[in-house]
């Protein structure tokens, strides 16, 4: 047997009929603060210290990136090298044989 029960409510409706605690007095102090505290951060540093801060940290990560990414092309390419040399040697090895 299959039953199917549709409530129309609104969420605060829903949190009075579950129980649950109302947390938005709590949000909107907290909310306010963070508000608060980001306004007074942003006010108190000039557009130039707000870019060298949060731009080196992604620029350096782009960078260390780059460096991973050409030092595994380099270690390949030494690899197929070495591969090519041993080969051409091993070739002349057996001519001369």
């Amino acid at each position: 047997m299959k039953v199917t029960v549709n409530v129309e409510c609104t969420p605060e409706e829903a949190r009075v009929f579950l129980g649950l605690p109302d947390v938005q007095p709590m949000q909107a102090a907290v909310m306010a603060d963070l508000e608060r505290r980001m306004l007074d951060n942003i006010q108190a540093m000039s557009p130039d210290a707000m870019v060298q801060t949060w731009l080196p940290a992604s620029m350096q990560g782009a960078e260390n990136l780059q460096k991973m990414f050409w030092g595994q092309v380099q270690s390949m390419m030494s690899g197929v090298v070495n591969t090519a040399n041993t080969a051409i040697t091993m070739k002349d090895k057996s001519d001369a044989a």
